[in-house]
C-alpha cells in the first residue's frame, strides 16, 4: 500500500512539475503581447487563447495539489512524510507565483494598451485638428478668391462709370459748340437778332395777359363765393 502511494506520489509530482513548465512557457508567450510596436485596442484571438490556456493550466495544477493533500494525509506519518510535505509546498509556493505573474502581466498588458489607445486618440484629435485648420484654410482662400471677384466687378462697374461721365462730358462739349456755332451763325443773318428780340416780346406779353386773366378769374370766384 506504501508502494503504492509512494507511486502516485510521484506520478502527481511530476505531472505537478510539467504543468509547472507549460505554465512557465505560456506566461512568457502571454508577456509577449505588451511589447508589440502596436499594441491592438482590443486582445488578438492568440492572446485570449493564451490566457484561457494559462487559466487552464492553473486549475489543473490547482487539482493535482488537492489530490496531493488527500494523498499524503491519508498516509501514516513517517519520515518521509516531511519531505512530501516540503515538496507540496512548494508546490503550492510556485503555483501562487505564477498567479501572481499572470495578475501582473494583465496589469501590464491592460496598461499598455490603455497608453497605445491614448496615444492614438491623440493621433486623431492632431489629424482631426490639421483637417480642420486646412478645411478652414480652404474656406479663407475661397472667400478671398471671392472677394478679388467682387472688386473686379466693382472696379469694372466704376470704369463703365467713369467713362459714361466722360462720354456725357464730351458731349456737353459738343452741344455748347454747337449752341456756339448756332448763335455765331444767327449773329451773322441780317435780321436775325430783330426777329428773335420780338418773338421774345411776344412771349412775354402773352405771359403777362395769360397771368391778368388768371388773376380776373380768380378775383371774381372769390367776389361770387
Amino acid at each position: 500500500m506504501a508502494a503504492s502511494g509512494t507511486t502516485g506520489w510521484a506520478q502527481l509530482r511530476q505531472q505537478a512539475r510539467t504543468l509547472e513548465s507549460q505554465t512557465e512557457t505560456a506566461l512568457q508567450t502571454y508577456s509577449q503581447f505588451s511589447n508589440v510596436p502596436n499594441i491592438p485596442p482590443k486582445p488578438t484571438e492568440e492572446e485570449r487563447d493564451t490566457e484561457a490556456k494559462l487559466q487552464d493550466l492553473l486549475e489543473k495544477r490547482d487539482k493535482v495539489i488537492a489530490q496531493l493533500t488527500r494523498l499524503l494525509d491519508s498516509e501514516a506519518p513517517l519520515t518521509s512524510s516531511a519531505t512530501k510535505q516540503n515538496n507540496l509546498s512548494l508546490i503550492r509556493e510556485k503555483l501562487s507565483s505564477h498567479r501572481r505573474d499572470l495578475t501582473r502581466l494583465r496589469s501590464t498588458l491592460s496598461e499598455a494598451r490603455a497608453r497605445a489607445n491614448l496615444l492614438s486618440t491623440v493621433r486623431d484629435d492632431i489629424e482631426s485638428y490639421r483637417a480642420s485648420e486646412a478645411a478652414e484654410a480652404d474656406y479663407m482662400l475661397d472667400e478671398r478668391a471671392r472677394i478679388d471677384g467682387t472688386h473686379s466687378v466693382a472696379d469694372g462697374v466704376l470704369a463703365q462709370a467713369y467713362a459714361v461721365r466722360e462720354n456725357f462730358a464730351s458731349q456737353g462739349e459738343t452741344l455748347a459748340s454747337i449752341n456756339r456755332r448756332i448763335m455765331g451763325a444767327a449773329s451773322q443773318v441780317p435780321g436775325i437778332n430783330t426777329l428773335i428780340n420780338r418773338i421774345s416780346a411776344k412771349k412775354r406779353r402773352d405771359g403777362i395777359i395769360m397771368g391778368s386773366f388768371v388773376a380776373f378769374c380768380f378775383v371774381m370766384f372769390w367776389f361770387f363765393l
